[in-house]
């Protein structure tokens, strides 16, 4: 049964090197603050403040969960009064001196409610690795989309992970991301794909824009539990809006119950 719809806003955010990142920042928390009365959830990209492939930036302007960046992205969400999930941002760990990939969720009130440290990082050993270290931790949290499984970008070709959501007890999935043009249609596959198998909402909002040399794919998407892409971006930047059905999934899961023949 229905719990009544809940508006969207996927924020595809344009990363180019013209752009300081300090300026998109302001930038950014300028488009969330617009979202007030508009949406109830918005959904950021993936390092969207230095792009998904620029490491050297990632490197340079990492901050701990205490720093200036998250202090922002809290008061856009308390402005807007909305649920923010912020993307994800280098986040430095004081203590160790790691880096991680961290997403960053907000509640209306701009309280961060959970983190998530992307677990599959991109690039083998010269790339997201030689910067980031992995996280290790399933995260689960509820949400008005209902219970809401956290994931970054490269995580998607993982159907493992998304099973392991489902069995935290996933219904919706909410993914940031910086996917580049050159591989997009593996993108709209793969986001369906998991939708399909888990019989739960896919939200996936990318990039838009150019950096470290890498178009970026935009075609930011929401895909319903049957499969079905019920809203797709263009490739520039641009805020998606959609209403998503929070009930979609256990009525799909009832009437096609295809997860309890799971072994």
């Amino acid at each position: 049964m229905s719990v009544g719809l809940v508006r969207m806003a996927l924020v595809q955010v344009e990363v180019a090197e013209t752009e300081p990142p300090a300026d998109r920042v302001v930038r950014v928390a300028d488009l969330v603050g617009a979202q007030a009365g508009l949406a109830e959830v918005v959904l950021l990209p993936e390092l969207w403040h230095v792009g998904a492939f620029d490491l050297v930036k990632a490197r340079e302007f990492a901050e701990p969960i205490d720093g200036p960046l998250v202090a922002t992205m809290s008061a856009a969400a308390a402005a807007a009064q909305v649920w923010l999930h912020a993307g994800s941002y280098a986040e430095l760990e004081p203590s160790t001196g790691n880096r991680y990939n961290t997403s960053l969720l907000f509640d209306p009130s701009g309280t961060l409610v959970a983190t998530y440290r992307k677990q599959y990082l991109f690039g083998w050993q010269d790339g997201e690795p030689s910067v980031m270290t992995a996280g290790d931790q399933f995260v689960v949290v509820h949400t008005p989309l209902g219970m809401t499984g956290l994931a970054t970008c490269y995580d998607l070709r993982f159907p493992e992970m998304f099973r392991g959501l489902v069995d935290a007890g996933a219904t919706a999935f909410l993914l940031g991301s910086g996917w580049p043009t050159r591989r997009i249609e593996h993108w709209t596959v793969l986001a369906r794909a998991r939708a399909i198998e888990n019989q739960a909402w896919v939200i996936a909002c990318n990039t838009a824009g150019t950096h470290a040399g890498t178009p970026m794919g935009g075609r930011s998407l929401v895909v319903d539990p049957l499969g079905v892409v019920v809203a797709e971006a263009g490739e520039a930047e641009q805020v998606l809006y959609v209403q998503i059905d929070p009930g979609a999934p256990a009525d799909w899961r009832q009437k096609f119950p295809v997860l309890t023949d799971r072994r």
